[in-house]
């Protein structure tokens, strides 16, 4: 097992590994032994209740971040026509069908999300499916990235939308809540939003507990749970 640094050593004193925090509390904490050189990227980590091999209960979906993420969004998209140019006026970074395929498949990845009109998705599938797939950046109907909705779509990617999916081994759903030098506020109603949307996408067919536990990390630092009954 790697040895941890005395940094992170440091942290671990200040954060109760086995204790609950409300929302308020596991903030501050965050804040406070966030010490790193750099704009660290906040995550979040929730475990449903939930069996994601069932097709009912594989959760996924978008939800619009009220403060972003802090990052800025490199989106490829996959248009032709009327709707490539609409795509590059509304700011896609980079625009293509065939080409944009052939130049994924010779290993080029600098993209943080995809979009793709409905006709081009045949042929992008069989050839991008196992590269995009498992990195998350494949175009789904249910996160609302196959689309003729360009321009919209790709203003809400680039204004902060993220698209959430539970792990289908584990439950659970990881995702970026923005960055330690948000404030405090902005953070927590980042979190809340996120939390909002995965209660209301609670599957019918789900029963016993739904939020099984919550948790939020730094780049550098640990990670501090928080009471699910906050989100009840």
């Amino acid at each position: 097992m790697a040895k941890k640094g005395k940094r992170y050593n440091d942290i671990q004193q200040h954060v109760d590994r086995m204790s609950f925090y409300t929302v308020d509390e596991a903030v501050s904490l965050l804040k406070q032994t966030s010490t790193a050189k750099f704009d660290e990227t906040i995550d979040l980590a929730s475990r449903l209740g939930i069996d994601a091999r069932i097709a009912e209960q594989n959760i996924r979906g978008t939800v619009s971040l009220p403060h972003g993420t802090g990052k800025s969004v490199r989106v490829a998209v996959f248009a032709e026509g009327e709707k490539a140019t609409e795509a590059e006026e509304a700011g896609a970074d980079i625009v293509g069908s065939d080409d944009l395929v052939d130049k994924i498949v010779d290993g080029w990845l600098e993209f943080d999300a995809t979009i793709a009109t409905p006709d081009l998705m045949r042929g992008i599938m069989p050839k991008l499916g196992r590269i995009l797939g498992p990195r998350g950046l494949m175009p789904n109907p249910k996160a609302g990235t196959v689309t003729m909705d360009i321009a919209d779509t790709l203003q809400n990617i680039k204004a902060g939308q993220i698209e959430y999916r539970v792990e289908r081994t584990s439950g659970i759903v990881h995702v970026p809540i923005g960055k330690t030098s948000f404030e405090e506020n902005q953070i927590k109603e980042n979190l809340n939003t996120v939390m909002d949307a995965l209660v209301k996408a609670r599957p019918a067919s789900t029963k016993g507990r739904y939020i099984r536990s919550v948790a939020i990390s730094s780049t550098m630092g640990v990670g501090i749970r928080i009471d699910p009954q906050e989100f009840l």
